[in-house]
């Protein structure tokens, strides 16, 4: 299946619900008993499950074709809802029909989980036939909406807008038209935003063109910050009247929001000395960012770079910026550097650290903090448990500072959200052999003792399996891929690879080396890394491939392509909360702390590689981004960072 029909079936259940009130599933036509009536209008008001269950009831009193009718009535309803299972088991209850409206319908169900298995030309085939015979106007009205669906599924969404222009002309309803116009909506926001761009260039009706144009902004931006705010009123403002402007409605968009943002921004990071490779990292995160987006800002945006490692370091570096007229510093990186600018009282210019401060040290005003903290992913990982509804766990974890870190912050998460921490053990991370921590941990060495005392008691040679605690049912892990590879395959000798096994990103550390060991650890990550989505999709490889050293650095390219977009964020909050948006280091929210915290992508290990685990649906929405395909034909370059220009 290709990513983009993969991409549309993740959607089409977003779709179909978004359509449920147009009430294109109501083939009762006035027939039947009160029941049926009942359940037509809870289809078009969007119960579509509650819709389904009458209609099986009335299926189960039934015989003949109005049983098979009810049927998929309720099948049709079962799909509305999502629920693909049963729409499929009470489609399959039915027998290919012969002609009339059993077909029809039974046509438009199988269609509807073609599309479903990412099949549009299964779908079309049903499709296009039913189109060109006469129907009731409700009937017509499904058939050419899931058309669409398959069109947009197919990357042709020219003709999946027209297809849904068209139909808006069998509509009698302000609110069927409205809720027409955002399906539409919904599948151009699932559609390729390069795909749309092509179509938009190539469409020649205003109206269709006008849809494409705006959805390639849509996707291209994830409808926040300033390249959405100021395209959508560029676009406003040279399509007044067109049908999109009540979808508009919606977002707080003025003409203000124009200036909303700073012309001048520093760049504050360590390009020399033993921690250059860092920076530059994050330095490449950053302008890749900067120059897809600066396309849609009125005024030039200047960006300089100071090297904290220079001499004067940090102080020096700051003063200079301000000197500059910057109005917006990011940086710096390094805790120590973030310690010595917040010792600096008064900050005369706002600033974005790319790390936290020590928690005895509170910020001055104008201070915003954003680090990749391993205490945030521990946090996640407690938090995913409960989740996954698993309350009591152990944890294992390296004898040092950051083992400690880590180990405390999943402890305090998971406590407080309710779960019972059993047992801990430490180990170090030098080891090869985890049995006595292991043993300790699952209580094997209780397990064992007992047998020996009973083997001493009775005599001669019994049989025996250690056993492991019952009582836990989770493990939280804090190590590196090469610990993690001996203390995962040792789990499960020592009777434990049962255990869900949750960790932090450390667990991946891209080294090249098999992974096959991991497999069934679940970790949290930054989406660029586990679940880089269609927008930023091309972003990693295209990293990699004009910055080889940097390979194994994603997390900190990720790192800087957010700084960059919180700055714009939180320039265009005006001093009031910044409004969460998703980055490409997780969904980004700032905390009454003036920290920015992220909401995390997770994957799990299967067959040696981390797949991306699909349990946080907002992460499916795009950052801001311009050009969201960047084609880079050399790699960038970017402002000398020793010059401070």
């Amino acid at each position: 299946m290709s990513k983009s029909i993969n991409r549309h079936c993740i959607a089409l259940a977003l779709l179909l619900l978004v359509a449920s009130g147009c009430s294109t599933t109501d083939f009762s036509g006035g027939q039947g008993s009160q029941s049926e009536r009942r359940a037509s209008s809870l289809a078009g008001s969007g119960r579509h499950a509650e819709a389904a269950g009458i209609y099986v009831g009335l299926a189960a009193a039934a015989q003949g074709s109005e049983r098979d009718r009810y049927t998929l009535l309720a099948a049709a309803q079962w799909l509305d809802a999502g629920d693909t299972r049963r729409a499929r088991s009470a489609q399959r209850s039915v027998s290919t029909p012969g002609a009339g409206e059993l077909l029809r319908l039974w046509s438009m169900n199988e269609a509807g989980l073609a599309l479903r298995d990412g099949k549009p030309d299964d779908a079309l085939s049903l499709l296009e036939p039913l189109s060109r015979l006469p129907m009731p106007v409700t009937e017509r009205a499904r058939v050419e909406a899931l058309r669409a669906d398959a069109w947009f599924q197919k990357d042709e969404p020219e003709r999946a807008v027209q297809l849904f222009i068209q139909r808006e002309t069998w509509l009698d309803s302000r609110q069927s038209i409205e809720l027409n116009r955002r399906r539409l909506w919904a599948g151009l926001l699932v559609s390729d935003p390069q795909v749309l761009r092509a179509a938009a260039g190539e469409a020649f009706d205003p109206q269709i063109q006008g849809w494409l144009m705006l959805g390639a902004l849509a996707t291209s931006t994830g409808q926040q910050g300033i390249g959405w705010s100021n395209g959508v009123i560029r676009w406003r403002d040279s399509h007044a009247g067109h049908p999109a402007n009540f979808l508009l409605e919606d977002f707080d968009l003025t003409d203000a929001a124009l200036a909303e943002y700073p012309r001048r921004i520093a760049l504050l990071l360590p390009l020399s000395g033993s921690n250059a490779a860092v920076g530059e990292a994050i330095q490449n995160g950053f302008f890749g960012a900067y120059f897809p987006a600066v396309t849609a800002l009125d005024d030039e945006q200047q960006i300089r770079v100071y090297d904290t490692a220079a001499a004067g370091g940090v102080s020096q570096a700051y003063a200079r910026a301000v000197g500059d007229g910057a109005e917006f510093v990011v940086g710096p990186l390094l805790r120590n550097d973030v310690v010595e600018l917040a010792n600096i009282g008064l900050l005369p210019v706002p600033v974005l650290t790319l790390n936290y401060l020590p928690d005895e040290i509170v910020p001055p005003p104008g201070l915003f903090q954003f680090a990749l903290a391993p205490e945030d992913e521990a946090s996640a990982a407690a938090a995913r448990a409960i989740a996954d509804g698993l309350r009591r766990a152990v944890v294992l974890y390296p004898n040092n500072d950051w083992g400690r870190r880590v180990a405390a912050s999943f402890a305090g998460q998971f406590e407080a959200d309710g779960g019972t921490l059993l047992e801990h053990r430490s180990y170090q991370p030098s080891s090869q052999d985890f049995s006595v921590e292991i043993e300790s941990l699952m209580a094997l060495t209780q397990s064992i003792q007992r047998f020996r005392r009973l083997r001493a008691n009775i005599g001669g040679a019994i049989q025996f399996e250690p056993r492991r605690r019952q009582d836990v049912d989770s493990v939280f892990l804090a190590a590196d891929s090469n610990a993690g590879r001996l203390i995962k395959s040792q789990l499960k000798f020592h009777f434990s690879g049962d255990l869900p096994v949750y960790s932090t990103s450390f667990i991946y550390s891209m080294d090249g080396k098999s992974d096959t060991d991991l497999n069934g650890i679940m970790f949290a990550d930054t989406p660029w890394i586990v679940s880089p989505p269609a927008w930023i999709a091309d972003y990693p490889q295209l990293y990699a491939e004009f910055w080889p050293s940097e390979k194994r650095l994603g997390r900190l390219h990720a790192m800087g392509y957010d700084a960059y977009q919180l700055v714009m964020a939180l320039a265009a909050s005006r001093g009031n909360a910044m409004e969460e948006f998703v980055g490409a280091t997780g969904r980004l929210y700032l905390g009454a702390d003036r920290k920015v915290h992220r909401k995390l992508a997770w994957a799990r290990f299967e067959r040696g590689r981390p797949v991306a685990l699909r349990g946080d649906d907002a992460l499916l929405l795009p950052p801001e981004a311009i050009d969201p395909q960047p084609s880079f034909d050399a790699a960038p370059e970017w402002p000398d960072p020793t010059s401070g220009q």
